[in-house]
């Protein structure tokens, strides 16, 4: 990888799951880069990390977008999930291009599409429509599952022994963050993936009952899958505190899920970083402290 004298990229999304990784191997690298956030407790700390240059901002606010663009070339877009997400995102391209940025590596998912039944894979495709038509070089990078989208079930693991989804025995080839990461790590500081579209997974396809496996195996406890119907899984992840509009979104995320439609194993994790992606088993021994 490069080193770059002054920044020429920049991070959005740096203080969430895929983006504290990504600044952390990019630093890790002797790469220098610019981190977009909100101001807040977690933002700060990440001053200390060496090669980064903080400046404090907003996707809302088109200015501070603008003051953060100053020199960049490339970007990594993520913005955290929300009802605004693709309205922010849509504003930020053009801001981005009216600003002289090259390229967007942009954190998408696993079978976007203007014409998906799922919102949030429409959402992902129009970002990615609008940044082919500024007719600016671009990588989408599309995960599949996050593994680490399990650790929302700690709490019912831990208590009950078990968790749900409306899933069935549908198979997915799941991908943990860490590997997303270094992708995104990759295309950013080298050349050769301009205008790639990138499916990212793991090495396999499991169900759910088998993950519940590999839990009960790791965690020496057994551990239960238990499938529901959708309406149930709704009602409670919005017990569970999550939005209505975010429920109903994860509810058609599992329908695609349920459909079979996110079973591909792509190999683009070791054809871009020499690595194979982590497998579940690896997964769930890193993080099993957190389920005890």
């Amino acid at each position: 990888m490069a080193q770059f004298k002054h920044p020429s990229i920049l991070i959005t999304g740096a203080t969430g799951s895929v983006g504290a990784h990504l600044i952390k191997y990019l630093s890790e690298k002797n790469v220098s880069f610019r981190v977009l956030a909100r101001k807040s407790d977690r933002a700060t700390k990440l001053s200390s990390i060496k090669g980064l240059e903080l400046v404090y901002g907003d996707l809302a606010d088109k200015n501070s977008v603008k003051n953060a663009l100053q020199g960049i070339e490339k970007v990594f877009l993520l913005t955290n999930s929300s009802e605004e997400a693709e309205m922010l995102q849509l504003n930020f391209v053009d801001t981005a291009k009216a600003n002289g940025v090259q390229h967007i590596v942009k954190l998408s998912q696993f079978a976007a599409s203007l014409h998906s039944p799922v919102r949030f894979l429409r959402y992902h495709a129009a970002v990615e429509q609008k940044i082919k038509e500024l007719a600016m070089n671009y990588t989408f990078l599309r995960p599949n599952l996050f593994m680490q989208g399990l650790l929302g079930f700690r709490e019912s693991i831990i208590k009950k022994g078990m968790f749900f989804a409306a899933v069935g025995e549908a198979k997915i080839s799941a991908i943990d963050v860490r590997d997303i990461a270094v992708v995104a790590a990759e295309t950013l500081t080298n050349e050769g993936h301009e205008n790639k579209i990138y499916d990212l997974t793991g090495p396999e396809a499991i169900t759910h009952q088998q993950m519940a496996d590999y839990f009960s195996k790791e965690l020496k406890n057994t551990i239960k899958f238990i499938h529901v119907k959708p309406e149930d899984m709704h009602r409670e992840i919005v017990k569970a505190g999550f939005p209505l509009w975010q429920a109903d979104g994860l509810i058609e995320d599992y329908a695609h899920y349920a459909r079979g439609e996110a079973a591909h194993v792509s190999s683009t994790v070791s054809d871009i970083t020499g690595n194979s992606p982590r497998n579940f088993q690896t997964f769930i021994a890193d993080y099993a402290p957190f389920f005890q």
